[in-house]
């Protein structure tokens, strides 16, 4: 209500801003679990005096310097970018709330990025205790940014008892934060090893090949365990209503939570039956296959994070079209187009006013639907709502408004008043034209509790 409305025609706002964090959620994790992946590597051939297994660790380290610095660092201010146009009530919220959070997380960052710089340049450079303590700062950096990120983003579904304080620390430290953090480092761990297998089958040398795929499967098979238990652990303490959309509430949920728990067992008895027990039976394809089903593991378990928010951006605090909670009952007296900042002022005359002309009670339904529901829905695009209210009468797009909490658990009811609500069903019902064959043919749809016969 408080900022303009960024369009983003076809795709909408929401997928665009998923296409974008998940990219930037694969390439951190890779980054933090590539930090102690490299670090464990080197030492290991330092220790064993490997002069192969140090060249292959030198060069994977090229690797993650590319991944962290250039396309880490691009889809970071990305994100910010798209959340800052289409959501931007949301930002202000997360920066004012945590403001100082974030400014350790940037501290941490610029360390994580001058230390894999100095790790990466120093090789043949730098001695071996002095390149450790490069890798060691990496190390730290790389971590402390998820340790802190993870604290905001879990706060996003449980703000636990900072709805009541407006305590940083509740904020931070809220319910979901232990399990929540335990499964990122699983994930993180895990990433680094599918990646660590899928560089290590590439290897000539057929001794050090094997031995760096059992180096790598070390890595992903006891995260395997760990990561669907915080899983298990993460949707016990999340609000009940969340957890009702997992527990089989929303079939999409259900369904990626359990593929997600599903994959984390085959890749566990993949990697331990396999490139574990006999590294010289791993292949390419192996790899390829176990690193997709990682991916798609993780990326899962962010999507029902995520799906089991809605309708909130802040959970019980700010729905995800911008409007505070607390100011359901106010727009419901004063109306919305009075209070958005950015409505047209003419229609928020007109809506105030009172709408006796049809073209203008339209026009009204159109400028509310940009205000409220644009932050999720388009025309002719990813969620397009036509296809939603095809077929339903204005009289029944109203009903469904009016109930639409009740209705669709995952979207927010309706704000404003009763004529600006018609206003809107009216504008819906203009969407999907019916021929004069189907207006002849179709049967007005009953409304709940009136008589069907």
């Amino acid at each position: 209500m408080n900022y303009p409305i960024w369009d983003v025609p076809r795709l909408g706002g929401p997928l665009l801003i998923a296409i974008v964090s998940i990219l930037h959620v694969y390439v951190a994790m890779f980054a933090v679990g590539g930090s102690w992946y490299l670090v464990a590597a080197e030492r290991w051939a330092r220790r064993t005096q490997n002069a192969d297994l140090l060249a292959y660790v030198k060069n994977h380290s090229r690797f993650f310097l590319l991944l962290t610095v250039v396309f880490g660092a691009l889809t970071g201010v990305g994100i910010w970018f798209t959340i800052g146009l289409i959501n931007p009530q949301t930002t202000s919220v997360l920066i004012r709330t945590f403001v100082w959070g974030w400014a350790m997380e940037w501290v941490f960052f610029i360390l994580e990025i001058a230390s894999i710089l100095l790790y990466v340049a120093s090789w043949d450079r730098a001695d071996g205790r002095t390149h450790l303590l490069y890798g060691y700062s990496y190390v730290v950096g790389s971590t402390m940014s998820l340790v802190i990120i993870n604290g905001i983003l879990s706060f996003m579904l449980t703000p636990g008892r900072w709805l009541e304080t407006g305590n940083f620390w509740d904020g931070f430290f809220n319910p979901t934060y232990l399990p929540s953090l335990v499964g990122r480092i699983a994930a993180a761990a895990a990433l680094a090893g599918l990646w660590g297998l899928f560089t290590g089958v590439k290897i000539g040398s057929r001794e050090l090949r094997e031995q760096v795929v059992r180096f790598a499967s070390w890595w992903l098979v006891p995260p395997m365990v760990v990561l669907p238990l915080s899983a298990v652990w993460y949707v016990a303490v999340v609000p009940s209503g969340p957890r009702s959309l997992v527990m089989g509430g929303a079939a999409a949920v259900s369904i990626m939570f359990m593929l997600s728990l599903a994959l984390s067992v085959v890749i566990f008895a993949v990697g331990a039956l396999g490139p574990l027990r006999r590294p010289a039976l791993a292949s390419s394809a192996l790899a390829w296959t176990l690193l997709a089903a990682g991916l798609i593991t993780t990326g899962g378990t962010e999507w029902v994070r995520e799906g089991i928010r809605k309708p909130y951006t802040i959970y019980g605090y700010l729905y995800s079209n911008g409007v505070f909670a607390w100011q359901e009952r106010q727009l419901a007296e004063a109306g919305v187009l009075s209070q958005a900042r950015f409505a047209r002022p003419d229609l928020a005359r007109v809506a105030t006013a009172g709408m006796a002309d049809p073209a203008q009670q339209i026009a009204v339904g159109a400028e509310i639907f940009r205000l409220q529901c644009s932050s999720c829905h388009v025309l002719d695009g990813y969620n397009d709502v036509k296809p939603l209210v095809k077929g339903w009468s204005e009289q029944y797009i109203d009903f469904q408004l009016s109930h639409l909490d009740m209705l669709k658990g995952y979207m927010p009811p309706f704000f404003g008043t009763t004529e600006e609500r018609q206003a809107l069903a009216r504008w819906l019902a203009t969407l999907n034209p019916a021929t004069e064959a189907t207006q002849a043919e179709a049967p007005r749809r009953p409304l709940p509790g009136e008589p069907v016969l």
